[in-house]
């Protein structure tokens, strides 16, 4: 027989059992509750390590928002461009565009430190008289430069540098050489035939009576480099500012002048260029005109007078212009007819500024 107390144990085994059976059941909810949450949010570890990756992202966001292309498309042609009054290039063709530098949000006309001209590819002159003044206006004119008077001329197809050894007395030296280029663009000078007092020397070195180091270290002659026999120019360092930034690709002597060239592809051309006549052009972003602050700018200087090629000094544009016309489309297209600087009225134009 079941006794009294096994019934009252039977039945509360029976409850107890109902009772762990609704808890295991609440359990169980629980446990489903907590897994799709953990689905939903990465474990404590991996949420320290997403955020701890957060300020990365935002400092990798923040530098592709300062890569963004500001520079303003430009293309020119038959163009006689002066760096200064008694320096300039003879641009036959140019593909590239206007670069802001420093600090500079956009390239500024009225200031010719705050844009370099990249240059995708061009053709253009260099006169041997050009260089020369280069040569002695900024790259030998600096303190303790060896070399100064220098003169430039083009003999039977090679070039002929004279000029006087300063710390040497000021002694004569003349070099006849070769033109050529490096792999990394720029402009070689194999001497060919060296002479100081007019008297045959082994090579640059001992004319200069310096090595190599002494004359290159430090930046003394920046974009000025020597190897052995070779005289190494940089024309993105020797040229005044507007710097100009490429590597030249070729170089050669056509008739009376260095023909230079630089870039190996077809550049892409601005579109809003003309199909010919002589014209720099300039196209998007944003540039500056004394006060005039340009939005997607479309803009084309033309020569008022396209017999010869439209020569253009950066530091007198204002001249230029006021001496031209400009025409405006309803669209805002700017279209200004420009003076050649060597034709302005020489007494009225203030004197350049020094670079």
């Amino acid at each position: 027989m079941i006794r009294a107390l096994d019934v009252r144990f039977f039945f509360l085994i029976i409850n107890v059992g109902s009772r762990m059976r609704t808890a295991t059941v609440l359990l169980i909810a629980m446990a489903l509750s907590v897994a799709m949450a953990g689905a939903q949010e990465p474990p404590a570890p991996q949420k320290r390590q997403l955020e701890k990756r957060s300020p990365e992202k935002e400092t990798a966001e923040k530098q592709t928002a300062e890569k963004k292309d500001v520079s303003v498309r430009t293309q020119m042609r038959n163009v006689k461009f002066r760096f200064a009054d008694n320096i300039s290039v003879q641009i036959k063709s140019l593909a590239g565009a206007l670069v802001p530098v420093g600090e500079h949000e956009m390239p500024v006309m009225d200031d010719k430190n705050s844009f370099k001209i990249h240059i995708d590819a061009a053709d253009m002159l260099i006169y041997p008289s050009d260089l020369a003044n280069v040569l002695n206006s900024y790259v030998f004119a600096r303190p303790k430069s060896p070399v100064g008077g220098v003169s430039i001329s083009i003999d039977k197809g090679q070039l002929k540098i004279k000029g006087k050894l300063r710390d040497k007395g000021n002694i004569p030296f003349e070099t006849i050489g070769t033109l050529s280029t490096t792999p990394d663009g720029r402009v070689r000078l194999h001497g060919e035939q060296i002479k100081a007092l007019h008297v045959p020397v082994k090579g640059l070195m001992e004319a200069f009576g310096i090595e190599t180091d002494d004359l290159i270290k430090n930046g003394k002659i920046p974009g000025v480099f020597t190897e052995e026999n070779d005289l190494i120019l940089d024309l993105q360092q020797v040229l005044p500012a507007p710097h100009i930034e490429g590597g030249v690709t070729d170089i050669r002597i056509k008739e009376n002048a260095i023909a230079t060239t630089f870039g190996k592809t077809t550049a892409k051309a601005t579109t809003n260029a003309p199909a010919s006549g002589n014209f720099i052009a300039y196209q998007g972003n944003r540039m500056a005109f004394g006060t005039l602050r340009m939005d997607n700018v479309d803009i084309i200087m033309l020569d008022l007078n396209p017999a010869d090629p439209l020569d253009v000094f950066l530091e007198h544009y204002r001249e230029q212009l006021a001496a031209g016309y400009t025409k405006i489309s309803a669209s805002f297209q700017l279209r200004a007819y420009m003076k050649d600087y060597g034709k302005l009225n020489r007494e009225a134009s203030p004197k350049p500024q020094s670079n």
